[in-house]
């Protein structure tokens, strides 16, 4: 967020290349072997000769709990290779850095939007993905993906966050607090209304517990799945929400990927809490600006952010 705002350039990063029981195994209906425990790095072997030309998905663990949909947002953990007739390399391994993707499913290639379809966590899918459901025609120069490659991805899926996902917990009392701003309930799937405050914006970072979140502390490197809303504090406008995105976002909190009012104020609070943070210029874009979103040097920044899971 200090580089871009919108945390789903974050996302981005951290699924690249991808924008894009125990012991299971399998794969012969995408060609590969797969073999190792869910959540482990799979041992993957790949037959001789080219891969097949089709799209092919695999479920070789079946997880629990609600089915992936459009608009969803998929934390898992994965492998990739890509594979010609010049043979596979391998293109991304989350488990070297015990770090999960986060997967906007509505907004990755073709072949891996059929991959997480109805994906539930718990589950782990192997995918074939020809360059058609790919990256098409002009590959990925980038992450080294040619044009006649086809991916391969073994997927973990640790959980499923629907777009209507928000807070769980212990709502607390309405913030009545002089010179704070107020923030009204809205239904599920939508940016809480907030009204700033007739009075001078403060100087240092506030933070205010509206929901107390019944699971665990977030810690510093985890990936934070959340819903959040940015507004001004100087017209109470909104300049950016993972909610008008149609899906939740992610980030990797307290390491300096984000604002530091956002590291400072978040590392701590409890998985499915609902936070206000006021931001002072100087731990959020500091006397630039960013001029993108329409915010200046000068402005303090209000968010609500519902902190819905942490991997």
């Amino acid at each position: 967020m200090r580089r871009r705002f919108r945390l789903l350039s974050v996302v981005v990063v951290l699924a690249a290349p991808l924008a894009l029981s125990a012991g299971c195994w399998g794969g012969g209906g995408v060609d590969v072997t797969v073999r190792g425990d869910f959540g482990k790095l799979p041992e993957v072997k790949f037959p001789k000769g080219e891969p097949g030309d089709s799209l092919a998905v695999e479920t070789l663990k079946k997880g629990k709990g609600a089915a992936a949909r459009k608009g969803d947002l998929v934390v898992a953990d994965y492998v990739g290779y890509r594979w010609s007739k010049d043979g596979r390399k391998l293109l991304a391994d989350s488990y070297a850095k015990g770090q999960p993707g986060a997967f906007p499913t509505g907004q990755l290639v073709p072949g891996l939007v059929k991959a997480f379809e109805g994906a539930r966590a718990g589950a782990r899918v192997v995918a074939r993905i020809p360059p058609e459901d790919g990256f098409g025609d002009k590959g990925d120069p980038k992450h080294q993906v040619g044009s006649d490659d086809t991916l391969v991805y073994v997927l973990d899926v640790r959980a499923v966050y629907p777009k209507t996902a928000g807070p769980r917990g212990k709502r607390q009392a309405p913030l009545t607090e002089p010179g704070m701003p107020r923030v009204a309930e809205a239904p599920a799937g939508q940016a809480p209304v907030v009204t700033m405050p007739r009075a001078a914006a403060p100087g240092k970072l506030q933070v205010r517990t509206l929901v107390q979140g019944d699971g665990p502390a977030v810690r510093k490197g985890q990936l934070l799945v959340l819903q959040y809303g940015g507004y001004f504090w100087r017209d109470g406008k909104v300049f950016d929400a993972s909610w008008s995105s149609g899906h939740p976002s992610a980030a990797l909190i307290g390491t300096g990927q984000v604002m530091q009012g956002w590291d400072q104020g978040l590392v701590g609070q409890r998985v499915g809490s609902r936070v206000l943070l006021v931001v002072p210029p100087s731990l959020g874009y500091g006397s630039k600006g960013l001029a993108q979103f329409g915010i200046r040097g000068s402005d303090t920044l209000v968010f609500v952010v519902d902190l819905l899971g942490a991997h």
